[in-house]
């Protein structure tokens, strides 16, 4: 099958639509299929052959976040030459919504369409002005894909259709061989390791809260923080700034607790995926994302949930993580049966089924 893909953020900064994309191309690619992608990128970024460089993008305020898109004709003219040039048997538009290249993809293109939604809340000026016309136009779409039950219901709500839902992939195989690793190695860590990740400087990551909740930790711990953002000087943390996929598999597959402090805006949570699957025991606060994710409902949890904000209730639940072993072993061994129910191989048969629904011989087309 020959598959298109388009990206409304820029592959010049790393997020998780970017990079559910380009493990969703590789993995089809492996397969045998013919994926290219377009989004947003500048010349000198480093991509794979696949990726169609969008040119540069400029930050805008969009779901409660600041997000780099791009905007204006060239917009336009790639598109078209995209999907000409492709010969496409599927279009796959991540978050037609996003006023960047994926809305454009959606107004130009017609015939064997899906959308995959992956915010859950959407307030800023630009959307906002758009639902009057991106209403109509989500008609296109054949096949809708949310990967939470937060951006389903957000999607049926506000706009209408009503996607299927299929979460987000991680390739669980790469942070449990890290783990193994790290384990075979036997290597002496005096202190158990907390991880974050997320940027800096953006208060919904919530690294301020897990600051904060430190002092009130019992136990003396390493903290290792990754992100890109002005780095803060505090004693027995560790800011190693924006790091590499592999360094990230090696930094979770050696750490016993990853902490995911977020305020709000987040509609899955990929990362407490990636750590579950590296063999961490996973602590976040209590978004609605966030519990789906760690199974809360269920016999054997995934992770422990705090109150939203609350940094004295973060230190309780590492307390009670750190003081004992039994339950992190728990947390741990249900963390890494959850992670395998995210595994690639099952995500992206999933979204191939809706492919096949959708494709009747046509091609995609565009005005």
């Amino acid at each position: 099958m020959r598959i298109g893909i388009v990206c409304p953020y820029s592959f010049d900064e790393p997020g998780g639509v970017q990079a559910h994309i380009l493990d969703l191309a590789t993995v089809y690619l492996e397969q045998g299929h013919y994926v290219r992608v377009i989004g947003p990128a500048a010349e000198e970024t480093e991509l794979p052959y696949f990726v169609v460089k969008g040119g540069r993008s400029v930050p805008i305020a969009y779901n409660g976040s600041v997000a780099r898109l791009a905007i204006g004709p060239q917009v336009f003219r790639r598109l078209r030459e995209f999907v000409t040039e492709g010969n496409f048997d599927v279009l796959h538009i991540h978050e037609p919504n996003s006023p960047s290249y994926s809305m454009v993809a959606l107004y130009l293109a017609t015939g064997p369409i899906v959308a995959t939604y992956h915010a859950s809340a959407a307030n800023s000026t630009l959307l906002t002005l758009a639902k009057p016309i991106l209403a109509p136009m989500l008609e296109k779409v054949r096949g809708g894909i949310a990967v939470s039950e937060m951006a389903r219901r957000w999607q049926v709500e506000q706009l209408g259709g009503d996607p299927v839902l299929i979460p987000n992939g991680v390739d669980t195989s790469v942070y449990a061989r890290s783990r193994q690793a790290q384990e075979d190695a036997q290597r002496a860590v005096p202190r158990p390791e907390i991880v974050f990740l997320g940027r800096l400087d953006e208060p919904r990551k919530g690294l301020d809260i897990l600051l904060a909740a430190l002092p009130e930790v019992h136990r003396e711990v390493r903290v290792t923080v990754m992100g890109g953002g002005r780095a803060r000087e505090v004693d027995g943390v560790d800011f190693v700034g924006r790091v590499t996929d592999a360094e990230k598999a090696e930094i979770l597959g050696r750490a016993d607790i990853y902490v995911a402090p977020n305020t709000g805006g987040e509609s899955f949570g990929i990362v407490l995926v990636e750590a579950m699957a590296a063999g961490c025991a996973v602590v976040a606060s209590d978004l609605e994302a966030f519990a789906a994710v760690c199974d809360v409902e269920s016999a054997e949890p995934a992770g422990l949930l705090f109150a939203n904000g609350d940094a004295s209730a973060l230190a309780r639940q590492l307390n009670h993580v750190l003081d004992n072993p039994e339950l992190r072993d728990r947390l741990t061994a249900a963390g890494t049966r959850r992670a395998l129910t995210y595994d690639w191989d099952h995500v992206a048969a999933q979204v191939m089924a809706v492919y096949e629904t959708v494709q009747d011989g046509s091609k995609v087309q565009v005005k």
